[in-house]
């Protein structure tokens, strides 16, 4: 079983650093049980699950990796977990940015060196809610993921299994190789409540899947241009999709629902501000405008809701 550790520099938060990464309460590809956090990814190598253990009184993660992923995972372990970002880039010009990041000092910009594992859930997630894009991503991949690979059965399986019950990796999925999704009838898109639109820019970002994955291998500027060549691939879902693969600290997502209010509402106090008016906000962080909207996000202020919940639709009862 391949195994190594990692020592940060600093302080550091393992599970607010790995959060973004995780779909839902209930994604098949990502497990917080614990001090652990366990990540199955469809690597260059094949699938692979990683188990992270943080050990803050020893100051290091330890991380374990099982199945013909497993070297490329430990030896990417380092950008994953934050080595190479750098938060003191960022000069807080504003007192809630301030504050945050005096709250949160261990928070890093993961970065995960793939495309389409992050690319796929944003494409999920483009113009519906939350819930409805963990759904899809969740019995999409149970239903054509494969089980992740794990310890083997018995007493060498390590901490996490035993009378408790099956360990993590047991209920984990990888998600499907670019074939798999080609190979996704119509009817079960339908059935996880995804669109023709969103099915089909799936469709086409996996048939490009190679010229996909060399946008993490490129800076911001180009690796959003490659992947925006793409139908149904706009400005955000690029910036989703790279806050991820690349730990773009500059990689600010334009036309969401709701940040500009958050922005707006936690630098100004006032409401409905716009995607230009968030811009024209975050300018004195330029080269920063991620990481600084991620610390507002931490700092919990969120303008008082006055409507109801965005409704919750299902296509798959249609």
């Amino acid at each position: 079983m391949p195994a190594r550790a990692w020592v940060p520099s600093g302080p550091y938060d393992l599970h607010r650093t790995l959060s973004v990464l995780r779909r839902g309460p209930g994604d098949p590809a990502c497990v917080v049980r614990g001090d652990e956090v366990w990540r199955c990814s469809r690597t260059p190598e094949g699938p692979g699950t990683l188990r992270l253990t943080a050990r803050p009184a020893a100051g290091r993660v330890e991380a374990e990796a099982w199945g013909p992923g497993a070297d490329w995972l430990l030896a990417q372990l380092p950008d994953l977990l934050g080595e190479s970002d750098d938060p003191e880039q960022l000069t807080a010009r504003h007192r809630i940015v301030r504050d945050a990041r005096r709250r949160h000092p261990g928070v890093r910009l993961a970065r995960t060196g793939l495309v389409l594992e992050s690319l796929i859930p944003a494409i999920l997630e483009q113009k519906v809610t939350s819930d409805e894009a963990y759904r899809a991503w969740r019995l999409l991949l149970w239903r054509h993921g494969e089980p992740a690979p794990g310890p083997s059965a018995g007493p060498s399986a390590g901490p996490s299994a035993g009378p408790s019950g099956p360990g993590p990796w047991e209920r984990m999925r990888v998600m499907p190789d670019p074939r798999g999704w080609a190979l996704i009838p119509s009817w079960e898109w339908h059935r996880a409540g995804v669109d023709a639109k969103r099915s089909a820019a799936i469709l086409r970002a996996v048939r490009a899947a190679r010229r996909m994955e060399e946008a993490a291998r490129m800076d911001l500027a180009a690796a959003t241009r490659r992947l925006t060549a793409i139908p149904g691939i706009g400005p955000w879902t690029a910036a989703e999709t790279l806050q991820r693969t690349l730990g773009a600290p500059d990689a600010i997502t334009v036309g969401d629902l709701h940040l500009p209010k958050i922005i707006g509402y936690a630098l100004t106090g006032r409401r409905g501000t716009t995607d230009e008016q968030m811009l024209e906000l975050l300018a004195p962080y330029d080269g920063q405008r991620h990481r600084a909207a991620r610390l507002i996000l931490l700092s919990g202020i969120t303008p008082p809701r006055r409507a109801p919940r965005f409704p919750v639709g299902d296509i798959a009862r249609l």
